[in-house]
């Protein structure tokens, strides 16, 4: 697989990782902030944030797109950073996902 294609099946195993207390996925809810693939080493870096700082799943929500990605053919490691910044608001969501919840 090329690079791009990598990246579109990254993308569709993200769209698989759920936060148990919301119906969404967390591609789809804006949590993944950046997802960069670097084909020659097959490492993946990926920065998500929360829909709340203080989230109690928050381990198990990480180690899940973890595994998950790691299943991506191409992808030998996987690092998962968590971060605030910028700070996460509905507005980051996507249209499905807000017809999803029942914001549309």
């Amino acid at each position: 697989m090329d690079k791009q294609q990598v990246e579109e099946r990254i993308v569709e195993v993200l769209k698989t990782v759920y936060d148990p207390e919301i119906p969404a996925n967390i591609y789809d809810l804006g949590l993944i902030y950046r997802v960069d693939y670097n084909e020659e080493d097959g490492s993946l870096d990926i920065d998500m944030t929360l829909t709340a700082p203080g989230c109690p799943l928050a381990d198990f929500i990480m180690e899940d797109v973890r595994q998950k990605v790691l299943c991506v053919e191409g992808v030998k490691t996987a690092q998962v950073n968590l971060v605030f910044e910028p700070e996460w608001t509905q507005d980051m969501m996507s249209d499905e996902a807000k017809m999803d919840l029942g914001f549309m």
